[in-house]
């Protein structure tokens, strides 16, 4: 199993149904040293706004989300959800697990 700390559009109920074909189970976590952050994406219809997180290295920097565990092809279709503008990076979370998440791509 793989662990994937969310904090934003893949908390989405009708997100996770769309990628993964079912709602997950996941535990509240928080993520330190890094804050939440936006970046903007062409879409079809416009330019819509997604948070992306940021690392700052400071420890009173926090960022509440959710952990999941799931599979690996799971974790391969939401790589292709997150696309282009985001890449999977490892952090370790304030339980000391160490985690996928994603981060802005550069």
């Amino acid at each position: 199993m793989q662990k994937l700390f969310t904090y934003g559009t893949l908390q989405n109920e009708d997100i996770q149904e769309n990628i993964f074909g079912r709602i997950l189970q996941g535990t509240p976590e928080t993520l330190i040293g890094y804050v939440l952050n936006e970046i903007q994406i062409e879409e079809e219809f416009g330019i819509t706004h997604y948070p992306i997180i940021v690392e700052t290295n400071d420890p009173n920097d926090t960022i509440s989300g959710i952990l999941y565990e799931i599979t690996s092809n799971d974790l391969r279709q939401a790589d292709l959800y997150e696309g282009l503008h985001y890449k999977r990076i490892e952090v370790h979370l304030q339980s000391n697990d160490i985690v996928w998440v994603y981060s802005v791509a550069t």
